[in-house]
């Protein structure tokens, strides 16, 4: 199982032409169904696909429709415990509290790969290694 952060999400409803390689790689990741997400993933989702000076945002429906449809995957909820793992890894590891989040959530769903463009390909954070599925 693999944890993917908000911009594999993102990507899968791209509709920008300079995105269309990123896209289609989302949605393959997607459609593998061995990924899972958190409730901090799908917050962040709504609020950049909805986000007024996105090109290509989408409605508030549309974005809710998804983010329901994002369910069908295991959801990590932010829990105390999550909480304070990720105060712990921000310390350690210098990183924003919200990156780190992303690290505890995906360690408390028994991922060990967070899928992401956003933090550093091929760190470990201490058994949670990062990979950009979207490296050329």
């Amino acid at each position: 199982m693999r944890f993917a952060d908000t911009n594999v999400l993102l990507y899968a409803i791209s509709r920008d032409a300079d995105e269309q390689g990123k896209s289609a790689r989302a949605n393959e990741i997607l459609e593998g169904g061995d990924v899972a997400l958190s409730v901090q993933v799908l917050q962040e989702f709504y609020v950049q696909a909805t986000r007024a000076t996105r090109v290509d945002r989408i409605t508030h429906e549309q974005a809710a429709g998804l983010v329901e449809s994002f369910t069908r995957f295991p959801v990590q909820d932010t829990t105390v415990g999550v909480v304070r793992a990720a105060l712990a890894t921000r310390d350690r590891f210098q990183i924003s509290y919200w990156d780190a989040a992303i690290i505890e959530a995906a360690r408390a769903a028994g991922c060990d790969v967070v899928l992401s463009e956003d933090l550093g390909d091929g760190q470990d954070y201490a058994g949670v290694r990062v990979e950009n599925p979207f490296r050329a």
